[in-house]
């Protein structure tokens, strides 16, 4: 096993709606960029709808927001975990998931 404690983490999430409405899909890419954008150690965020017209047999389709975050190292991905802001965001809209899923790996 090698060690990862340097290596950036991207931390990938797939949320499937339970109200998969244009507005509600808005309406979380909206509270992502309030609570879940500009935390310390940082190295890319984005969040977005899915890609609907994206029809190969390989794409997925199986959710309605994607979030991307890669954070310099493990331990910002841990402290990110905790904090008021991340929380927050859960307690704001997990009302409307229906599913979310969740994948983390070492990168670059």
């Amino acid at each position: 096993m090698t060690d990862n404690a340097d290596k950036n983490l991207a931390h990938v999430v797939f949320f499937d709606l339970t109200d998969d409405s244009a507005e509600a899909r808005a309406a979380l890419v909206a509270a992502a960029e309030k609570y879940l954008s500009g935390h310390d150690g940082t190295v890319y965020f984005s969040v977005g709808i899915v890609g609907d017209e994206f029809t190969r047999p390989v794409n997925d389709h199986d959710y309605s927001v994607a979030l991307h975050v890669v954070f310099e190292n493990k331990a910002a991905h841990d402290v990110y975990q905790t904090h008021e802001r991340h929380l927050a965001f859960i307690a704001e809209n997990k009302s409307n998931w229906k599913r979310v899923r969740v994948f983390d790996s070492y990168v670059g």
